[in-house]
């Protein structure tokens, strides 16, 4: 089955709301998303309507969210994309050493997992890293936690090597997120 992958736009946050809440359904959501299905639900629409105003398509280059969308136009799968420098934020511990991309928010339905979606929406998130000039992105990092094999397994198989760089997972029970890179090449 094809499947288009694309930017979102603003006055899609409804469909966007719905995915994050389906994501933070899944099993694996406690290892692999910074927040509970609980206080997504409860948050406003305001809050979604900005979260995806932000990261559509015109919504300013730093953050960018991308759906996969079935030939019917069901979202099956999201990733987001955020920009970071080393003059922004501390995020997860420490600064941004260089330009670099931060994928976040990674989910696909379980109906379609294994049929080459996450692959079309990491190679459409990663092309847009790699087009941005206003920084020149050096390399694109993910976190994944210690316990989400399946997930670390495709990181891997699509190019990712891990750095190396532990952080403690959210929510003090010992546990680690493993950072992994992508270096720009050429």
């Amino acid at each position: 089955m094809d499947y288009v992958v694309r930017g979102v736009r603003a006055e899609e946050w409804p469909q966007a709301r719905q995915l994050r809440l389906e994501a933070l359904k899944d099993p694996a959501a406690p290892v692999a998303f910074l927040e509970t299905y609980e206080d997504a639900v409860a948050r406003p629409d305001t809050f979604w309507q900005g979260r995806t105003a932000g990261a559509a398509e015109d919504g300013g280059g730093r953050v960018r969210q991308f759906v996969a969308e079935s030939p019917e136009g069901a979202w099956v799968g999201t990733v987001t994309v955020l920009v970071e420098s080393p003059d922004d934020e501390v995020r997860f511990g420490e600064a941004a050493t260089v330009d670099q991309a931060h994928v976040v928010g990674v989910f696909v339905r379980p109906e379609v997992r294994g049929a080459g979606v996450t692959d079309a929406l990491f190679r459409e998130a990663v092309a847009w890293a790699w087009s941005l000039s206003a920084p020149r992105m050096e390399r694109v990092r993910l976190y994944v936690h210690e316990k989400n094999p399946r997930a670390a397994a495709f990181y891997r198989k699509f190019g990712f090597t891990p750095s190396g760089r532990r952080i403690a997972a959210p929510g003090d029970r010992g546990e680690q997120e493993l950072e992994y890179v992508l270096g720009r090449e050429g």
